[in-house]
């Protein structure tokens, strides 16, 4: 098994997920995370484990980041996923380096403080050339129009990291307020199997215009995309997190068999663990994607035997909306098409008719 990272930041996610998290994971699942849930997080400091050290974070390795974020997800997948949106933000305010930014300079440092939370509305760009978001140049800013089909934690987040596209190629991603104002209006809460409990909603962009100071990156879409495209190849810690806690249940039923069958499939998601934290850590990211489908694949086999049988060995207690198998389980789904590309679902069919 991976070793687990040594950081103050670990115990504040453990105290968190014991304390704030896991007590109210299904009322969070029933009727959404609450702003409080969101003020625990903020208190955390779980916020700003990656983001640099000189405006306020803790500036983590990627395993402690990691570990955090199984220990989110096994407690409230959630709240884990609301505060998940928030990272990548944070990593491309940091990514301009020394280049001058005035975004960098607005939001980094609240961002990296974890005094603002931020969301993220830009998977439709994986649609292009397709354009269900269009950027257009105008003056002293950029106009924005149509339709973000997915968007988590609205009402939560402060500000959220808003991608579109140029009819010439281009993808710009600027930094707006979360909140309704002209050119930006909210669809009501998306109802879904899992995790209707992060808010969720699709975004309605009629000429919504950003300054160029909330501009975060421009670039060309191929660049972008050369970027993206292996991202989703690796397993998201979320599924260990959310499998371990299967396993947890069945360890805790008292039941002979149950636990014989948690030690199994313990040992099995350990080695899925270790090797695709190895790829992530030791193999450039472009490289060994079929390797890294692959471990997905294993990673996501274990996860749904983890769930499956944290149900059956609840019987029918385990369907009550108060019984967390049953909540795990629907997460376990929900994580099989979360950031979902055409290449991840074709390796997931083929692995399930393998």
């Amino acid at each position: 098994m991976t070793a687990t990272p040594d950081h103050p930041l670990i115990d504040a996610a453990r105290r968190l997920a014991g304390d704030v998290l896991a007590p109210a994971a299904e009322r969070h699942d029933r009727e959404g995370v609450t702003p409080e849930a969101v003020a625990a997080v903020k208190a955390s400091g779980v916020l700003g484990v990656n983001a640099p050290a000189e405006y306020g974070g803790a500036g983590a390795p990627a395993a402690v980041g990691r570990e955090i974020a199984e220990i989110l997800a096994g407690a409230c997948c959630a709240t884990f996923f609301v505060q998940a949106q928030h990272h990548t933000p944070v990593r491309t305010l940091a990514a301009a380096g020394e280049e001058p930014s005035a975004a960098r300079d607005r939001w980094l440092r609240p961002l990296s403080e974890g005094t603002q939370l931020a969301g993220i509305a830009f998977s439709h760009l994986r649609a292009y050339p397709k354009l269900p978001v269009r950027a257009t140049r105008v003056p002293d800013g950029w106009r924005f129009d149509g339709r973000v089909p997915w968007y988590t934690g609205w009402g939560l987040n402060d500000v959220f990291l808003l991608g579109g596209a140029t009819e010439d190629g281009e993808v710009v991603f600027a930094v707006a307020e979360a909140r309704e104002q002209a050119g930006l209006t909210a669809t009501p809460p998306l109802q879904l199997a899992a995790l209707t409990g992060t808010r969720t909603v699709g975004l309605l962009l009629d000429g919504l215009v950003l300054p160029d100071d909330a501009v975060a990156l421009r670039t060309p879409y191929e660049r972008w995309a050369t970027d993206d495209r292996p991202k989703n190849t690796n397993t998201n810690p979320a599924v260990f997190g959310v499998a371990r806690a299967a396993l947890d249940l069945l360890d805790a039923s008292g039941d002979g068999e149950a636990k014989e069958t948690a030690g199994i499939l313990r040992t099995r998601l350990d080695a899925a663990r270790r090797d695709a934290y190895a790829l992530v850590d030791e193999v450039p990211p472009a490289e060994r994607l079929d390797d890294r489908l692959a471990v997905k694949m294993r990673a996501y086999e274990v996860l749904r035997a983890a769930t499956t049988a944290a149900v059956a060995a609840g019987g029918g207690r385990a369907f009550g909306l108060s019984a967390p198998a049953q909540r795990l389980a629907r997460e376990g789904l929900f994580l099989v098409v979360q950031g979902q590309t055409a290449e991840v679902r074709t390796a997931h069919l083929r692995a399930l008719r393998a």
